[in-house]
């Protein structure tokens, strides 16, 4: 499965760093930095690396030294959103169980972030506002490897469009309409998800 990152987090730039000399006191410093970036997430706020060190009380140059970018500090502090697929290794050739395996870690991964998922949602609907770290359409992506085989067994489907259909019925959004005003536990929401986009794509290969 490839959720479950609430361990020691990692990234290419600060493996090479931390790997070396007081691993200890450098293991502490970035999980420090990680975990102000999750804190002020689940605040509201995008902030930039300097904005981490600030608020985890470490020097921005030594910020800098384990995370070069926010997106290489976002994606040790959240591993799915660095990663293509959500499909695991040995990925199934089945469209349909590539689909039910790429939505059970996509709402793992809505179940692990859901304060900084919802965070990220409510700053990105503020009037004039830009797109949160959190709101890079990289869902839409793991729809599109999902649904990869359908290059050669239904070359008439668009894959992108249909990756963005299923993106529209699974993720924060139905998610938080689901369970505010719809009124369904969390499990039934995703259960709810599931079975829409189930639906969407059956519906798509059949009518191809």
């Amino acid at each position: 499965m490839v959720h479950a990152h609430n361990g020691m987090p990692g990234s290419p730039h600060a493996g090479s760093y931390t790997a070396t000399g007081r691993t200890g006191q450098k293991s502490r410093t970035q999980r420090a930095l990680v975990e102000a970036l999750r804190g002020l997430m689940a605040d509201g706020q995008d902030p930039s690396v300097s904005d981490v060190a600030a608020s985890a009380g470490i020097s921005r140059t030594t910020a800098y030294r384990y995370f070069p970018d926010k997106e290489s500090l976002l994606n040790a502090a959240m591993p799915q959103t660095g990663e293509r697929s959500l499909l695991g290794e040995d990925p199934p050739s089945d469209v349909a169980e590539r689909l039910d395996r790429t939505l059970g870690e996509h709402f793992a991964f809505i179940r692990d972030w859901e304060p900084q998922m919802r965070a990220a949602l409510r700053a990105s609907l503020a009037p004039g506002a830009g797109q949160p770290a959190l709101r890079g359409g990289r869902a839409v992506r793991w729809y599109e490897e999902a649904l990869a085989p359908l290059a050669g067994t239904h070359p008439g489907i668009d894959v992108h469009r249909l990756a963005v259909r299923l993106r529209a019925a699974a993720g924060i959004e139905p998610y938080v309409w689901l369970t505010g005003v719809g009124g369904l536990g969390a499990e039934e929401a995703f259960a709810a998800m599931k079975s829409n986009a189930l639906d969407i794509l059956h519906a798509a290969v059949g009518g191809a």
